[in-house]
């Protein structure tokens, strides 16, 4: 009863959310895409860190989130054709010298490293890897490579998850994520691939091989980005890393298997793609 209530609201809140996904990827002007996924990183991030302050380090929980909410706006400028200069590693040399700076007016400096390493990690991690989904946006057809960047991620995390239910019989790693099975994950990527090579009605242009090769491309590293979060979870004795969001946790565990697919699809397509 309870595996159907939790099934029940991660189907409604992936209804609300694609719905708002769907306006602002296909109505609505760069700008506001640039700030929903603004908004996004920044709750990611704020979670990122209760994560780490439950663990006992001291973060500048504060200070990195509104950093890392400002680098979607900085690639905005940068890709939106306003004139701006190449501001983006600019901008993160900026937050990596501010983040010292800080450091130095602390009367104690015993958790230096970590509240540093773990607030850069965090600004790297979340901000600047879900990022490139702005970046993504701004190429030809940029609106229909989010959607197939999203859709096949996705279908992996639905394949994984229907497939382990019914097949599951095998711990994958059972450490970092006790409900993943051998037979979910290759099952989430059979549903990454074969959505990857229906695409192809809207992506006319992208040949069967290539849309295989992303399939299982994107697939592979979907299911990374969500053990590694699972890693983190678990480091740090979490089972999700917000409630934000019905029946899924938190955005951070929403967005996870996003992470890694999202900068990886988008130099694949700019290096092999052009």
């Amino acid at each position: 009863m309870g595996d159907n209530r939790s099934l029940t609201k991660r189907i409604m809140t992936s209804a609300l959310i694609l719905m708002l996904a769907g306006l602002v990827i296909f109505y609505f002007p760069n700008w506001v895409f640039s700030l929903l996924a603004s908004g996004m990183i920044s709750i990611g991030l704020f979670e990122f860190f209760g994560l780490a302050e439950k663990k006992g380090f001291v973060v500048y929980k504060y200070i990195g989130t509104l950093i890392g909410m400002c680098v979607p706006i900085v690639i905005y400028f940068q890709r939106g054709g306003e004139g701006y200069f190449a501001s983006e590693p600019f901008f993160i040399v900026i937050a990596c010298l501010f983040m010292f700076v800080l450091q130095f007016s602390k009367p104690d400096a015993s958790q230096a490293l970590a509240s540093i390493a773990i607030t850069l990690f965090g600004l790297l991690y979340i901000a600047w890897l879900f990022s490139f989904f702005v970046k993504l946006k701004f190429l030809p057809d940029g609106a229909l490579l989010v959607v197939f960047l999203i859709l096949v991620t996705k279908m992996g995390d639905v394949g994984a998850y229907l497939v382990g239910n019914e097949f599951g019989r095998h711990n994958l790693i059972p450490r970092i994520s006790p409900n993943k099975t051998v037979e979910g994950t290759i099952g989430g990527l059979l549903f990454s691939v074969l959505s990857a090579i229906a695409s192809r009605a809207y992506l006319p242009h992208f040949s069967y091989a290539h849309l295989g090769i992303l399939g299982l491309l994107l697939g592979i590293l979907g299911q990374a980005g969500d053990l590694a979060e699972s890693l983190l979870k678990r480091g740090c004795n979490a089972k999700d890393a917000g409630t934000n969001l019905s029946g899924f946790g938190g955005v951070l565990d929403l967005i996870d298997s996003l992470l890694f697919t999202a900068p990886i699809f988008y130099f694949y397509v700019v290096v092999l793609l052009k």
